[in-house]
């Protein structure tokens, strides 16, 4: 039986956004609904009903109305809402309204590289048209592609959205990332314009990106115009100056291209896995509609509040920060190292700003926890109302912790959900009980069951996550994916009309859930997902490896576990070669991927198409018997499997997850 930390207060159907939206739906749809799991299912199993009333509820404002909510209801060919134009980014910014929501701050940011800024919503409102106005003279049209290596801060936002507004289509990669992390990703895209940062502070260490800015715009051909965002002591030579590009006025109000509820808005990508990165389109309308959904009715934020969730501007959660402009929250912007000058900063500026939905990462509660913080006593968090924690699993302890800090007043939402689908999966709300070490269930509009390897829904037992209903905010597809063929593989091979997502995962009969991790070879590292193919491509191009394998090991409580990375090669792996290989990862790719571990073997186990045995290697190193995670028949070298569990004994007392009883 699992342990129950808190349960749903009478009062919340009187002051939550879910309770809002109930008595909206009895009034107005005359549908009620005891609680969350009978909503629930309606909204999975109702889609037309349930997606066309977040349409209402919400207001959304499209320049042509829809002929009808669902066109074609199989997936992986949905059509969502027919018909329909509208723009992200006119919601985000809001009509033009009235002096007092001018003035109303809309962006609050934290950086180490400068002092805090503030905008209010009419400011914002000003710079977005200015930049909207310096893209179009730069020829950025619809369906154009602006791409940025920026961090999270308020220029960043403004060039997302004013870039929203024309009906190009946005990309961003984070300014730590290495040159060729980023080629990888934005040459897919053939962008015309590059933003840029030419360096940042990091705590107290100044980066300098000159180098690498200057390698980037190169591998770029069709990049016509890069423009710099001052941002730190240095410049990117010959580039446009952010102020030139908002140096003349926006010829009258600003305006909104509208665009069909499929047209393109962002460009996420995949860790690259199994080679590049996989480009995933989300459009205009899914995001708009999902993030409304999900911050109004999981994260409960309405107008007033304040959410500060720290992101580099490559994640998901980026987006989603953005998104709570929808429902006229405000956000806090942080960029720099989270844990500078000492660990305490985060619940520090959530004092500052008054945050009301604060997001962190499981490994950082584990963390303060194990430091002794206690942040409701050290700090003003009167207004914190929700807790959320998304990137990997959190331990029970951490759940217990949060409970123990602030009791009931604060609910603790943990998630997961992905880049794929671009917000949560399962999650939490004000209506749902939390337990220790469990998810509370599945989010509304998300019909998300456990299958085992036939196609059967499983309960009670660890199964493949699946979505067997669309969703708005899956993706339009993987650009450059001309015949779908790439993203039907990626989703929709293992069971054909069925989105299988790549988790372990145990739901109780209640509902609510465990995911025990990825269920392919995808690194998650502190939360953040890293692709094997980047590590090889970097690791396997110095002269002395030849051939290289990478595993991570997840820590139970939600840290950023280990990273080993295997190499083979003509010459001895000693200290040198350890340091060299850890700085040119580093420098190509990120921090992230500087291994914990670097070991030499005779040759990495590959099957007998030349595949790399990546997860039959993590098994073993996590305690399984070798015969039960590859058979010798189908490795290329039949031994090659003995040295991985020789260093498996080294490390002792291991025992792969759901093999214990």
């Amino acid at each position: 039986m699992s342990e129950i930390l808190s349960i749903p207060a009478p009062q919340v159907r009187d002051e939550s956004e879910i309770g809002r939206y109930l008595r909206w739906l009895e009034s107005e749809r005359q549908l009620s609904f005891p609680d969350y799991d009978s909503l629930w299912r309606w909204s999975v199993t109702d889609l037309e009903g349930f997606w066309s009333s977040v349409w209402e509820f919400f207001d959304v404002r499209p320049h042509t109305p829809p002929t009808a909510v669902l066109g074609r209801r199989s997936m992986p060919d949905t059509e969502w809402f027919p018909g329909a134009t509208l723009n992200y980014a006119e919601h985000a910014l809001g009509r033009e309204g009235s002096a007092e929501e001018a003035a109303a701050v809309a962006v609050v940011a934290h950086s180490q590289t400068r002092a805090p800024i503030e905008l209010t919503f009419g400011e914002l409102r000003d710079r977005v048209a200015q930049a909207r106005a310096g893209l179009l003279r730069l020829g950025v049209r619809k369906g154009d592609r602006v791409v940025a290596y920026l961090p999270n801060i308020p220029e960043t936002l403004v060039a997302f959205l004013a870039t929203a507004s024309i009906g190009a289509v946005w990309a961003a990669c984070a300014p730590e990332f290495g040159p060729r992390s980023v080629v990888d990703r934005f040459a897919q895209l053939e962008p015309k314009v590059l933003l840029t940062v030419a360096g940042y502070h990091y705590g107290e260490r100044d980066v300098d990106r000159r180098t690498e800015v200057a390698e980037i715009a190169a591998q770029l051909p069709t990049v016509e115009r890069v423009v710099h965002v001052p941002y730190g002591p240095h410049t990117v030579p010959d580039a446009l100056g952010w102020a030139e590009l908002l140096a003349e006025p926006a010829p009258g109000p600003l305006v909104f291209e509208p665009v069909p509820f499929d047209h393109p808005l962002f460009v996420l990508f995949s860790s690259g896995t199994t080679g590049i990165p996989k480009a995933i389109v989300h459009r205009h309308g899914g995001i708009l509609l999902e993030h409304l959904k999900n911050n109004a009715l999981s994260w409960d934020l309405k107008p007033g509040d304040r959410m500060l969730w720290f992101s580099t501007t490559a994640w998901m959660l980026w987006n989603t920060l953005v998104s709570a402009l929808l429902v006229r929250a405000s956000i806090v912007m942080i960029d720099g190292n989270p844990v500078h000058p000492e660990l305490r900063e985060q619940w520090r500026i959530a004092e500052e700003t008054g945050a009301t939905l604060m997001g962190v990462s499981p490994g950082y509660l584990m963390a303060c926890r194990k430091a002794g913080v206690r942040p409701a006593e050290e700090f003003d968090l009167s207004r914190l109302r929700q807790l959320g924690a998304a990137g990997s699993p959190l331990a029970a302890d951490g759940f217990r912790w949060v409970a123990e800090q602030f009791g009931d007043r604060v609910l603790l939402n943990v998630g997961c959900g992905g880049t794929d689908v671009c917000t949560g999966i399962l999650q939490g709300s004000p209506l749902q009980t939390v337990r220790a070490g469990e998810i509370s269930g599945p989010c509304l509009g998300v019909a998300a069951y456990a299958y085992d390897g036939e196609g059967k829904r499983v309960v009670g037992e660890l199964g493949e996550l699946v979505i067997t209903e669309p969703m708005p905010s899956m993706p339009v597809g993987f650009w450059g994916d001309t015949d779908g063929s790439r993203y039907r593989a990626a989703y929709f091979e293992e069971y054909p009309g069925v989105w299988r997502h790549g988790d372990w995962v145990r739901f109780a009969p209640e509902g609510h859930c465990i995911v025990a991790g990825r269920s392919d070879a995808t690194l998650n590292r502190g939360g953040v997902r890293l692709g094997t193919a980047e590590f090889y491509a970097v690791v396997e191009d110095l002269p002395e490896v030849d051939d290289s394998l990478v595993v991570h090991i997840e820590d139970p409580e939600g840290g950023n576990g280990e990273l080993l990375l295997f190499v083979a090669g003509p010459v001895e792996l000693d200290d040198a070669l350890r340091t060299k290989i850890a700085r040119t990862l580093r420098s190509a790719l990120s921090p992230r991927h500087v291994p914990d571990v670097i070991e030499r073997v005779p040759a990495v186990p590959r099957n007998r198409t030349g595949k790399k045995l990546e997860v039959p290697v993590k098994r073993i190193l996590l305690g399984a018997a070798p015969e039960a995670v590859a058979s010798t028949d189908v490795l290329a070298a039949p031994r090659s499997l003995d040295t991985f569990v020789a260093y498996a004994a080294t490390r002792g007392g291991t025992v792969e997850p759901g093999s214990a009883s």
